[in-house]
């Protein structure tokens, strides 16, 4: 399986910077990056503004830092629901399961990672390269995926699995289709090559 991304700090996190970090996750996500201010931030987390800024220098730093560990998280949960399966094809499956477990219970807001690009217009902003490089691994998660299926051609069939799993996340946001994982599931299973 892939990797999480490396943190973007090598130093371990203080009980202040977690308790920014958590609050950043919180906030980021249910409020939106632009609209959170570093006040209200230090105000959640019961710390000042100064330590905020020397834990992670700037609330650039601090949106990257929230979006990456919002990706080790979902790696990491994705991750661990795929590793005991036995073959692709079960896992390829999976992935929708997990997916729609994963918005039930952390994803009422849709994809951080998708939210972060539509409030950071900057194609250059370092929130958007954490974006991208999920999005990225998440296409070629699909793409191995379908490869190990015996796809006769594996790179399409895996770029289709990615737009079902995207497609179920807006469904799911947007439409309130608590049912679109599922749905993404069986679409999925009529793509993939026979047993």
């Amino acid at each position: 399986m892939p990797t999480p991304p490396t943190p973007p700090t090598a130093r371990p996190l203080t009980p202040a910077a977690r308790r920014v970090l958590d609050s950043a996750h919180e906030l980021f996500y249910t409020r939106g990056i632009n609209t959170v201010g570093m006040d209200l931030l230090a105000e959640h987390a019961g710390i000042t503004k100064k330590t905020i800024y020397d834990r992670f220098g700037s609330k650039d730093a601090l949106v990257v830092a929230y979006l990456s560990e919002r990706d080790r998280r979902w790696r990491a949960y994705l991750n661990g629901r795929l590793a005991p399966l036995p073959d692709a094809r079960a896992r390829v499956l999976a992935t929708y399961d997990a997916l729609g477990e994963w918005l039930a219970g952390h994803g009422r807001r849709g994809c951080a990672m998708v939210n972060a690009c539509a409030e950071l217009p900057d194609p250059e902003h370092p929130g958007r390269r954490v974006a991208r490089e999920q999005k990225e691994w998440t296409r070629g998660l699909y793409r191995d995926l379908a490869a190990g299926t015996g796809a006769a051609d594996p790179g399409p069939l895996g770029d289709a699995l990615l737009m079902l799993h995207e497609g179920a996340t807006v469904a799911f946001t947007v439409l309130g289709a608590t049912d679109s994982a599922a749905t993404a599931r069986r679409a999925a299973d009529a793509l993939l090559p026979s047993s």
